[in-house]
């Protein structure tokens, strides 16, 4: 460094143990893209957690109902996450993928024995990005054809392909790169594109995607790419049925199944560990990342054994199944099972998800639907859903942001526009923090009614 930076830096240095949140603030805004946007009119400078409370930096205490986008499945600095990290940290830190590991084989292992259908092979990475990635290439590998199909509304992460996979203008930084890929309708029951009611609609959104093979494909397909409960979509729950029409469909031009549980994975909807279990269609790959390992950050593909020997050419991923991000993984899907967190899951989540449809009966305006499953729901506003008004109103969105941070309460928030709560605490989320959520929410819906 030169002598301006040497100064620069040793400033920084100095500066950083007595820095207060508003000069975290001048320094994010200063040093970071500007793409890296934060919640809330003043931002929260997060300074630590513990369980499902986060403190920021003036002290203020908070209850996490997001856990850092669906990441933090079991309640932040979980103790045995943290004490399985830090015996691994001291013995082994990093090799890569060049060297096997206790912890790699050992992760692969216990997810091929707990991943639904005849998924055999793992292949580790560090974001649910690449494991979109590494899915998206399997499947042309085996079939031999590129053409996929993924869902509007959808999204797969930040890369040129996932940006293309993705079915949300907010999140495409450029143009669609991969012209290969093909955007169904997406399930959207609250605002179907055909204008139809769940379960009278004949499921219209699935059989549309046999016109959508042979009216903008060759009729040979790679593959078929959807979430379970559609994320940053705002928290759109599929309709029973839909994925057996929609992958039938695939299958018969050609194509495989890509279940996309980033979001849904680990016990996230309730009783089962995966989400696409609710809907009794076994996938032919399947990605996770987000809450495998408690903000640690780690990715997997799972693929059946066919498939992941189509893959003849050399890979490697510097990151993937690092030792201390697998050892994460480990402890805390060990976490999940022993403590018994996906009945959990799915208790709380009937609790929680019943709590908010009271306050939708309470409050037509501006709640205007509640869905999800287990502790993944969404809570889409509008403009007075009592009156058949279902304009979407982004700016009640943050409007609630501030009632619910001042009392408090950190909550997500998603959908095409912006208008859609995102509410995914803890899976170890007890009944008296859910209760306190929901009055929280109360509160804040009442004040913004005024």
């Amino acid at each position: 460094m030169c002598p301006e930076q040497v100064s620069r830096w040793s400033v920084t240095q100095a500066d950083k143990r007595t820095l207060t949140s508003a000069e975290v603030r001048a320094k994010h805004k200063e040093f970071l893209f500007p793409s890296v946007a934060n919640y809330y009119k003043e931002s929260l400078v997060a300074e630590s957690a513990k369980g499902s409370r986060l403190t920021d930096l003036d002290g203020n205490r908070y209850l996490d109902f997001f856990g850092g986008i669906l990441t933090v499945s079991v309640g932040h600095t979980n103790e045995r996450v943290n004490s399985a990290v830090q015996a691994q940290m001291a013995r082994l830190g990093h090799v890569s993928t060049l060297y096997p590991t206790l912890p790699i084989v050992e992760l692969a292992e216990k997810l091929i024995s707990l991943a639904p259908g005849d998924l055999k092979k793992a292949f580790f990475t560090a974001s649910g990005t690449e494991a979109d990635e590494t899915a998206v290439a399997l499947a042309q590998l085996f079939t031999g054809r590129s053409e996929l199909i993924a869902l509007r509304h959808g999204y797969s992460g930040r890369s040129l392909l996932a940006q293309s996979l993705t079915g949300h203008a907010n999140y495409r930084a450029v143009p669609t790169q991969v012209a290969a890929i093909k955007h169904a309708h997406a399930p959207y029951c609250y605002r179907c594109p055909f204008g139809k009611t769940h379960p009278n609609c004949e499921l219209q959104c699935a059989t549309d995607i046999e016109e959508l093979i042979q009216t903008t494909t060759t009729g040979q397909i790679a593959g078929f790419l959807a979430e379970p409960i559609m994320g940053v979509g705002g928290f759109i729950d599929i309709p029973n049925g839909y994925f057996k029409v929609a992958v039938d469909i695939v299958r018969k031009y050609g194509g495989v199944f890509i279940a996309d549980e980033v979001q849904t994975g680990f016990g996230r909807t309730g009783g089962k560990m995966w989400g696409i279990e609710h809907h009794g269609v076994k996938p032919d790959i399947m990605t996770m990342a987000k809450g495998i390992a408690n903000g640690f950050p780690i990715s997997a593909t799972l693929a059946t054994a066919a498939i992941a020997d189509s893959w003849k050419a050399g890979s490697i991923s510097t990151f993937g199944g690092n030792p201390v991000c697998a050892t994460a993984a480990n402890a805390t899907i060990d976490t999940i099972v022993d403590d018994h967190l996906l009945e959990n899951a799915e208790t709380m989540g009937a609790h929680l998800k019943g709590g908010l449809q009271a306050l939708q009966k309470k409050y037509p305006k501006p709640i205007g639907d509640v869905r999800g499953r287990g502790l993944m729901i969404g809570v889409e506003l509008v403009r007075d859903e009592s009156a058949g008004d279902r304009t979407p109103t982004p700016e009640t969105a943050l409007r609630i942001f501030e009632e619910t941070k001042k009392r408090g309460l950190l909550i997500g928030k998603g959908g095409l526009y912006g208008n859609t709560l995102r509410i995914a605490p803890a899976l170890n989320i007890t009944k008296s923090d859910i209760d306190e959520a929901l009055r929280i929410l109360d509160e804040s819906f009442a004040a913004i009614a005024v």
